[in-house]
């Protein structure tokens, strides 16, 4: 709804710039703390007219004509600024599309198909939280660009070339692999006590080297191997990211891009290039020229590709499948992610969009799975439920211990999930299990509180028999939407209308910690609209008109949970 509004307040000052006689494409339109939008356009326009910013507003401002129904309630010169405020009209609408569209409600209507490329953590052991940062950012982010109307494919690409999974399949034929652990962990020791072997006894690396040629030129004795490790690793990563509600829709082999020979066609490709040259037995392409000193590797000394070549021909093919690529990427690639941009750019290929996050970490510390030094994703979230069931058994004594099971699983999830997006992701961020699952915080657990305190509000309503079935196709003639006039439900319907251009913000921006922060804005707006507005207390046409406000904030914060693979849930 807000959108519809700021498009009428679009262009009912485009028409007023217009007749006042000046020109520009950007009427500098903001949300403010004074208005409900707000235009600095007299500051744009000054320095080309040659006048002061407030006598180009005030042209302005006497040129603009609102017409009666219209969404914009009033214009309003403060200095040079022009405000502008919302109509009943708008309120008004708002409730009711949002009882209309229910779970449609903020949907947008963008077209074209997106690949969202996330987590792709190399098949060699269990997720740790670095690992999860990704899934939950791609996944998010996934969850909005679908509801923007993308039709969105997420895919992981595993890395099965690399000499980690020779390593592992070395591992494979010389420890035992324990059948008592979870499948992923099970291959990370096998993986750790490899690494150490090798490191101690050097004279086994040539072994991993025939491993890693033979699977490159595709040994079908190697390959089958490689396939058994990799599906074992792969089935535990796939149930952590299950617990975490996070599915990919396509795995994508990047031998598949070696074994159909477009690696050897796209390294022939840049081979060619004039940039390229031979150094020590490896082609190396130059960039400086497109601001990148290093160059970048795509054929090793001894002939094999690498991981960045086969990169180049995966994003090849990815551009022919879609209108988008999307890649989430840790901050350690950053420099092999503008090589790979740069080089496609100069082979006329189409670019992913990147999205760079910073590391999370832990009070523990810093993580290497080659090493042996991790908190992985099964066991952080083993401890933040744990947290999350001493929490809930504080403040729920009297419930029996299955609901307090069941509450404390979707807090748990809900926690590492909001907590890891309600930061920019170019942002690093230590997580702190404790703080995540506290209540009395502005995160998951209360926004998701507050949904369950709407149902909670609805059921009763039902139970004094105050409300109808919320099932049907609802009757607005059921109530009178003009009588909200406390400055809290002006406030909450205000909140409720802007999740679209949340959506709106978010899916182009691809930020998904701006849907966090509306999230939990929206559960704070609620809760101050129940605290100072009387509901099941209130006269029957007041008491109407706001259940099916409740109605609408249940309706949003489902919406906006939903969006962020949070569970919505009617009791907690």
């Amino acid at each position: 709804m807000f959108l519809k509004f700021k498009d009428e307040v679009s262009s009912i000052l485009s028409g007023a710039v217009e007749k006042a006689g000046f020109k520009t494409e950007d009427l500098a339109l903001t949300e403010s703390p004074h208005a409900d939008l707000a235009s600095s356009v007299g500051f744009k326009l000054a320095p080309k007219y040659k006048k002061s910013p407030k006598e180009i507003s005030e042209k302005i401002y006497k040129n603009i004509s609102i017409q009666a129904g219209s969404y914009i309630a009033r214009a309003e010169m403060t200095g040079p600024y022009i405000n502008f405020f919302i109509s009943r009209t708008f309120l008004n609408e708002t409730v009711l599309r949002v009882l209309h569209d229910r779970e449609n409600f903020g949907n947008l209507n963008n077209k074209g198909k997106v690949i969202l490329e996330h987590t792709s953590a190399n098949p060699d052991g269990p997720l740790h939280i670095g690992h999860i940062r990704n899934s939950v950012i791609g996944d998010t982010l996934a969850r909005i660009l679908k509801r923007a109307g993308y039709d969105v494919e997420t895919q992981y690409y595993i890395n099965d070339m690399g000499r980690q999974i020779a390593v592992v399949v070395w591992g494979l034929e010389n420890f035992q692999f324990d059948t008592t652990k979870k499948k992923d962990h099970a291959i990370a020791e096998v993986y750790i006590n490899a690494n150490k072997t090798l490191v101690d006894e050097k004279e086994h690396s040539p072994e991993v080297d025939a491993i890693m040629k033979k699977y490159e030129i595709g040994d079908p004795g190697i390959e089958a191997k490689f396939k058994n490790a990799i599906d074992t690793c792969m089935e535990g990563i796939k149930e952590s990211l299950t617990r975490m509600n996070i599915r990919h829709d396509k795995f994508i082999w990047e031998s598949q891009f070696v074994r159909s020979g477009e690696v050897n066609r796209i390294m022939d490709e840049v081979k060619a290039l004039d940039r390229t040259a031979l150094k020590d037995g490896a082609f190396m392409v130059d960039l400086k020229d497109m601001g990148i000193q290093k160059s970048l590797v795509v054929q090793r000394s001894d002939g094999t590709s690498l991981y960045t070549t086969r990169d180049l021909s995966y994003h090849e093919w990815k551009a022919t499948q879609c209108d988008r690529m999307i890649d989430i990427l840790g901050a350690d690639h950053k420099l092999i992610s503008s090589q790979l941009k740069a080089v496609l750019r100069i082979l006329g290929h189409k670019e992913p969009e990147i999205v760079i996050f910073e590391f999370v970490s832990l009070p523990e510390g810093s993580m290497s799975t080659r090493r042996g030094v991790f908190i992985s994703a099964d066991e952080l979230i083993d401890e933040v439920e744990k947290a999350a069931f001493e929490v809930v058994d504080k403040k729920l004594p009297d419930k029996d211990l299955d609901f307090k099971k069941k509450v404390a699983a979707f807090v748990s999830i809900g926690a590492v999930r909001y907590d890891i997006i309600r930061i920019s992701p170019e942002k690093a961020t230590v997580f702190d299990w404790k703080e995540a699952v506290d209540f009395e915080k502005q995160g998951a657990p209360f926004i998701q509180y507050a949904h369950a305190r709407a149902c909670s509000i609805i059921k009763n309503a039902k139970d004094e028999g105050y409300y109808g079935d919320f099932s049907n196709q609802y009757s607005p003639s059921k109530f009178d939407p003009n009588v909200l006039l406390e400055e809290q439900e002006i406030a909450l319907i205000k909140k409720l209308s802007v999740f679209e251009r949340v959506i709106d913000d978010a899916s182009r921006e691809l930020k998904p910690n701006l849907l966090a922060i509306y999230a939990r804005e929206l559960a704070d707006s609620f809760n101050q609209f129940y605290r100072f507005v009387p509901v099941l207390s209130a006269e029957p046409e007041f008491r109407s008109a706001r259940l099916e406000l409740v109605e609408c904030s249940r309706i949003v914060l489902a919406n906006a949970l939903d969006t962020l693979g949070i569970f919505a849930p009617e009791s907690m």
